[in-house]
């Protein structure tokens, strides 16, 4: 029996991936001639390993994805996407984003979008990197005086206290007219067309069969929810994992290009360049 291609997929230990490779993981979907094993971990970590290849497929920042894109191609589903909505800013007191300027922020990674996109919105800041899921904490002990939120904390940071002083994806879509691209999964180029074509098929079908069954998929990834009510997972899996996830589409497509252009014109990303997506 000829031995199957052994591919390693890296995600985020959170409900909206996990919902998106539920039927990858639990054989739902053929996995063909591919053997599947799936590795967590925190998407700047995830960033971080991407620069020296180390996953055949993996989960990134949008951000991210300037600097690996000669080695990676990013795929055509599998997009976070911010509808109006993504990182909010918070802190301890209230706090207008006339007063932001200044500020010392905590933030999950140089090289997540949230950062990016941060910083397109407001430059005169001090930044610090704070695991995310200890960005809520440093904010309430006062350690800075505001932090990005990602994940299910954009759910959960007014039961914790805490104030908004914007929203990052409702400011990008106000001021662009386009959805906030946050993460996409990417493949490594050399696994060859043939290769990348297949496996991209495969993860959209993933994608696919979490969307038309969606309580068993939901009832999995919940399982990776931090916390999460079933109504609030249902709310944040909803708000990532939806129709521009099996494909970006044209305002998808746009709005990635947009993102990485205004980054190397803010002199956040170090050269330009054109997107392409398998």
């Amino acid at each position: 029996m000829m031995s199957k291609k052994k591919i390693c997929i890296a995600h985020s230990p959170d409900s909206d991936d996990a919902f998106m490779f539920y039927a990858l993981a639990t054989g739902k979907v053929d996995s063909d001639e591919f053997e599947f094993t799936h590795e967590l971990h925190d998407i700047e970590t995830l960033n971080q390993a991407a620069l020296g290849g180390r996953y055949e497929v993996t989960a990134v920042s949008i951000h991210a994805y300037a600097y690996i894109h000669d080695r990676y191609a990013l795929l055509k589903s599998g997009a976070s996407m911010g509808e109006g909505y993504g990182p909010i800013v918070v802190s301890a007191t209230r706090t207008s984003p006339a007063e932001f300027a200044g500020c010392t922020v905590g933030i999950p990674g140089e090289q997540t979008s949230a950062y990016l996109v941060l910083r397109l919105f407001e430059s005169d800041l001090e930044f610090r990197v704070i695991p995310f899921d200890q960005i809520i904490p440093s904010v309430q002990r006062r350690e800075v005086d505001a932090g990005v939120i990602i994940h299910e904390g954009q759910l959960t940071y007014r039961v914790e206290g805490l104030h908004k002083i914007v929203d990052l994806g409702e400011w990008w879509t106000d001021t662009t007219g386009l959805p906030l691209p946050l993460g996409g999964n990417v493949i490594r180029r050399d696994l060859g067309e043939e290769n990348i074509r297949r496996v991209s098929g495969l993860i959209q079908k993933s994608i696919s069969y979490a969307l038309s069954h969606r309580e068993e998929a939901l009832s999995y990834a919940l399982e990776f929810g931090r916390g999460l009510s079933p109504e609030q997972g249902d709310q944040f899996v909803r708000m990532y994992v939806n129709d521009r996830t099996l494909d970006y589409g044209e305002k998808g497509r746009k709005a990635v290009q947009l993102f990485l252009d205004r980054g190397y014109q803010e002199g956040m990303i170090p050269h330009q360049l054109q997107v392409d997506f398998v």
